[in-house]
């Protein structure tokens, strides 16, 4: 049709072969968008009666390259139809195998990016209990970006592969690839370290996204890991960046390793006159009355005794580690208050024991005065 109508216009035959085979495929793109437009919306009304968003976003993810694809399939379709010159031809078939493969491996990172989304999605790291959310978040997060890594190397090695120049020479790369890969070794012994190490913490999981650590001193939580690196959110904001293979041949603090819960200390200095009980008795009054103790334990104890004072420890318990800081911080502050205002007493005192010489013999100084040998200390 497209033909007889280019052939009743008039013009010239290699004109015409370029118009027909233009029209030929804005028409094959017009009904692809159409077709792809109509089960699109087709599935989404369907989704939408789901109780569960995950359909939802894999429709979201994957709109984009099922477009493209039914766009790519419609115009392959079309060419079939249409007479094309040598040239015109070749060119065609070298199209279609680099676009067709980029395609796919966009689908395939949609899909793994997808099932990314419900993942997290279902793995709520807010609750208070969240260690099972945040191992299987940690997991999903590494082992998704091995897959991407992965599905966008074999998408450019099939690209490359549809031209005839490169397989050309494949023969010649593949003998060379023994020393390439020694060289490139050599010089990325550290990245490559570290990759390894990172496909290790997916399944050794010594960290989790969201873990309470303390690395090289610094107190924060785990906030991103990649394959090569992990970001620590310091407490004051900062971001401490650390290699992966840190945390597989280096020791270090997480608090949070086996549960959030965590059994949070406070130390007092008293004087060794201080009346502990009343301490301790003021000290179950103000944990018993926080909101953030979580019911579980407490103690006072006396950990320490020096010629001076007298060390107390308290122990208490709370839900997570920024609820266990602000606790010891608003006991201290209320036991700091009690001594001061209750127990003035159990202020630590520095005792100083001397003693007094006894005067000597008085002498005459040689000017007109009388003098001690002996002074007071």
């Amino acid at each position: 049709m497209i033909e007889t109508f280019v052939a009743r216009i008039g013009l010239p035959p290699a004109m015409g072969q370029i118009l027909a085979a233009a029209l030929a495929l804005l028409v094959a793109v017009v009904i692809a968008l159409a077709v792809h437009a109509a089960a699109l919306g087709a599935i989404r009304r369907l989704a939408r009666r789901t109780a569960s968003s995950a359909d939802d976003m894999v429709i979201t993810r994957i709109a984009g390259p099922t477009r493209w694809i039914m766009i790519a399939v419609a115009m392959s379709f079309a060419q079939r139809g249409v007479a094309l010159s040598g040239w015109a031809a070749g060119l065609w078939q070298q199209a279609a195998g680099f676009v067709l493969p980029g395609l796919l491996g966009w689908l395939a990172i949609a899909i793994i990016s997808a099932m990314r989304d419900i993942s997290i999605a279902r793995s709520d790291i807010s609750v208070a209990d969240n260690l099972q959310a945040r191992r299987r978040r940690t997991r999903v997060t590494i082992l998704t970006r091995i897959a991407i890594f992965i599905a966008v190397f074999l998408t450019i090695c099939m690209m490359l592969l549809s031209i005839p120049g490169i397989r050309s020479v494949g023969v010649t790369l593949m003998a060379s690839a023994g020393l390439a890969g020694l060289a490139v070794g050599a010089a990325a012994q550290p990245a490559l370290k570290n990759l390894i190490a990172g496909i290790q913490l997916a399944f050794t999981e010594p960290i989790r996204i969201d873990d309470v650590v303390i690395v090289d001193g610094e107190w924060g939580r785990i906030e991103d890991i990649r394959l090569t690196f992990v970001t620590i959110r310091i407490w004051d904001d900062r971001r401490l960046i650390v290699p992966v293979s840190k945390f597989l041949e280096e020791s270090f603090q997480n608090w949070t390793r086996a549960s959030a819960q965590l059994l949070g200390s406070v130390f007092l200095h008293v004087d060794p006159s201080a009346d502990v009980q009343r301490i301790r008795d003021a000290a179950k009054t103000y944990i018993e009355a926080s909101q953030r103790w979580d019911r579980r334990f407490w103690n006072l104890q006396v950990t320490d005794a020096k010629p001076h004072s007298l060390e107390l420890r308290v122990l208490m318990t709370a839900a997570d580690a920024s609820t266990a800081f602000d606790l010891r911080c608003e006991i201290r502050e209320a036991l700091a208050r009690y001594i001061a205002e209750e127990q003035p007493e159990a202020i630590v005192r520095h005792r100083l024991a001397g003693t007094v010489d006894r005067p000597g013999p008085v002498r005459d100084d040689g000017e007109g005065g009388p003098s001690s040998a002996g002074t007071a200390n």
